[in-house]
């Protein structure tokens, strides 16, 4: 069988969202890190190896730029993706690229696994990334390959040239088979992955990484709309306390409350 490809996300730090003093949230100075969910893939990718064989192929695109601000950020996710078990490291990064959004993102990779991993048996995404939760991708480029696609998988098995997977559609598991090659994005019910050790750390800087460029690939991007800003939604308490001597005064108080604030209609 062929490789299997993980796509590996250079997200947004959510634990350290910056805002400027006109309430934008401040992109260029938010660090990049691992995307949770892609840990869950990689694990699932080294259990599936055992039976596709081939290599774990980890394929980063740099969403956020400035590209060379984000440098730093890009080579520790690239290393924590080797550390954690893919064999070597597709990293691309474009200014002309920046912002990515869903369309660009998934026309690059896409791109870039026809290119360079045309033997790809399996591609495995998460369900969603940290930063912007749209869950788009892994249909935007199995629909680009051609390829079969489930989503919101909790168990994969490979047999043969195919897989069999159970997917968690929240009042029922549907259990669900393709044809390799497929696309697959995969829940964090999955599996619970494995932190790297000191040796698979030490190794993973002598992995092969190959870095691309929309020249590359031979990509020109034709961008439908840009991002104007991003702002952080702040909530403002009315703080008002409710007294009485009873609880049917309090409640009738909390009544007449609501009713004025337009939340309950009498």
């Amino acid at each position: 069988m062929g490789d299997i490809v993980v796509l590996v996300k250079p997200a947004l730090n959510p634990d350290m969202l910056r805002s400027k003093p006109d309430g934008t949230v401040d992109i260029v100075g938010i660090p990049l890190k691992f995307d949770d969910i892609d840990a869950n893939a990689i694990e699932a990718a080294k259990e599936l190896k055992k039976n596709l064989g081939g290599k774990i192929i980890a394929v980063l695109l740099l969403p956020w730029g400035p590209t060379a601000k984000r440098s730093k950020d890009l080579r520790m996710v690239t290393q924590e993706a080797l550390a954690r078990g893919a064999d070597e490291a597709i990293v691309i990064a474009d200014d002309t690229l920046l912002p990515g959004d869903q369309v660009i993102t998934a026309n690059v990779i896409a791109e870039t696994i026809k290119k360079h991993v045309p033997n790809a048996s399996l591609i495995l995404v998460a369900e969603a990334s940290i930063d912007q939760t749209t869950g788009q991708i892994g249909g935007r480029i199995a629909a680009k390959l051609g390829y079969p696609y489930i989503s919101y998988a909790r168990s994969i098995k490979a047999e043969g040239d195919k897989i069999v997977v159970e997917r968690d559609v929240e009042d029922r598991i549907e259990i669900m088979e393709a044809r390799l090659p497929a696309v697959v994005s995969v829940t964090q019910e999955i599996n619970e992955p494995r932190p790297p050790t000191l040796l698979q750390i030490r190794r993973a800087g002598k992995k092969p990484q190959h870095k691309l460029s929309a020249s590359d690939l031979g990509i020109t991007v034709e961008r439908k709309k840009e991002p104007l800003e991003y702002r952080i939604l702040t909530v403002s308490r009315k703080q008002i306390i409710i007294e009485g001597d009873t609880l049917e005064e309090i409640a009738e108080k909390l009544i007449e409350a609501l009713e004025k604030e337009g939340v309950l209609s009498i």
